[in-house]
């Protein structure tokens, strides 16, 4: 593979590698088997050249994920995503139906059936009228929606509505929280655990159906959440969002992208494959860049299919698994015990060599700085000169992007270095079948920087 056009056809829409050389031109990907040459750079697919990554992701900001799962990873070092309901935490906005006066809506239904005209707004009520009856009546009704059985969805609400009016579902105005009972954590907790590594992000306000919600709820339970998440942990931890329940309805999806950057329901992308939790597709037989694989480790679940998932992913080069745990022990929907949580992240931990275990915000910047970056490499002298470009927001996308870059042979010690000072000094020199070469981490995605070498 010598002509660059046929090279480029090889990788997905937006990324651009160019490499210039004195002799020759080339792209390489990091596994690449064909003869090395120096001054070859590749940006590998996943941080530290690894096989695979994964995303250990948590919704609802049950108690028991702080209390009993966390614990487990800090001491295996291994770093997650908390989805949280910033309603539960003291000091954010609670959630709370926005609009005409629910008296009015209720007195309105008794001599206007329920229609698209009405639907969203009697939709976003009935869960915020303070029972749990009511929130189910309010869930069931976004599934009935979203599975297209639009008219069993009216006449639910329509029989809910009866029930409100003749007193059957007393309209207390409390707020009910989805598999939720127990008060969560404060935001100095959460900022304890973001120190820690972790990424703390939003899974809204409640726990709505959101594609049965008016847009004046839909987005406010969206947009508040951030901002609470933003006022009390910071603007990073606003980067990734989960909408409740793993919608992917369209009009949702068209809210969420405009305020959060990544979404773990939806993220459509040329070079990106997403399969979710329902899906029964292999992700092996996928032909793209990058595959997205969400598993749902439910109580059901066993611990050998969940390994399995594991060893599919070493089995190839693109995946990245995406766990979604929800209870643990006693508290939550489908709960894990803490014994097999503990069984399993050692099993992940065993086999970190080779998997990038990592948040799910710092994956999908790493995608994406390295689908956008463009890197040229020439050969000076004694030194390897790289250029790197970006476009991306530095503050935002700053995750470490693994560099691969093959060396002369008779190079002993090499130094990275930008503007004149040193990065890393004596990188580790690896060999594989074309030649030796150093891996290496940049941060900043433009700038010149510099590989030297002493023989």
């Amino acid at each position: 593979m010598t002509l660059l056009p046929k090279l480029l056809s090889d990788f997905s829409g937006s990324i651009k590698l160019m490499f210039l050389f004195v002799l020759s031109m080339n792209l390489f990907s990091c596994d690449s088997n064909s003869a090395g040459q120096t001054g070859q750079t590749t940006i590998c697919k996943w941080q530290g050249n690894k096989k695979a990554a994964v995303s250990i992701t948590y919704d609802d900001g049950i108690k028991t994920q702080f209390t009993v799962a966390r614990p487990i990873m800090n001491k295996l070092g291994l770093k997650g995503t908390f989805f949280i309901l910033t309603g539960k935490v003291e000091g954010a906005a609670k959630g709370g139906f926005i609009g005409r006066p629910a008296q009015d809506i209720i007195n309105e239904t008794a001599s206007i059936s329920t229609n698209e005209v009405n639907f969203f707004e009697r939709a976003s009520l009935i869960g915020f009228t303070g029972t749990s009856e009511a929130l189910d009546y309010h869930s069931n009704a976004g599934v009935l929606y979203e599975t297209g059985k639009i008219l069993e969805a009216y006449q639910l609400m329509d029989e809910a509505y009866g029930k409100l009016r003749n007193g059957t579902l007393k309209n207390t105005d409390e707020l009910v929280y989805h598999n939720n009972p127990e008060d969560t954590v404060s935001w100095n907790d959460l900022r304890t655990y973001a120190a820690e590594g972790h990424e703390i992000a939003s899974h809204t306000i409640t726990h709505p159906r959101l594609a049965v919600m008016d847009s004046v709820n839909l987005l406010y339970e969206l947009e508040q959440s951030r901002l609470d998440i933003e006022k009390n942990m910071g603007a990073k931890y606003t980067f990734s969002v989960e909408c409740p329940y793993g919608t992917e309805n369209e009009r949702v999806m068209r809210f969420a992208h405009k305020i959060y950057p990544a979404l773990r329901n939806r993220m459509p992308a040329d070079y990106l494959e997403e399969l979710n939790r329902s899906s029964k597709l292999d992700p092996g037989n996928s032909q793209k860049e990058y595959v997205q694989w969400q598993r749902g480790p439910l109580t059901n679940v066993s611990l050998d299919v969940m390994n399995s998932w594991i060893d599919t992913c070493l089995d190839h080069d693109n995946i990245w698994l995406v766990l979604v745990f929800h209870g643990v022990d006693d508290l939550g929907w489908e709960p894990k015990t803490a014994e097999e949580l503990e069984a399993y992240f050692n099993y992940i931990k065993d086999r970190e060599e080779n998997l990038w275990v990592a948040s799910f915000a710092d994956v999908t910047k790493y995608i994406r700085q390295r689908q956008n970056l463009e890197v040229s490499a020439h050969i000076d002298s004694n030194e390897i000169v790289l250029q790197l470009k970006s476009d991306l927001d530095p503050v935002v996308y700053n995750v470490p992007v693994t560099f691969k870059t093959y060396i002369p042979r008779d190079w002993n010690m090499v130094t990275l270095t930008q503007r004149g000072k040193e990065i890393v000094t004596n990188l580790k020199v690896n060999n594989d079948v074309s030649g030796p070469y150093v891996l290496y981490d940049l941060v900043e995605p433009s700038g010149e920087f510099v590989l030297s070498g002493s023989r």
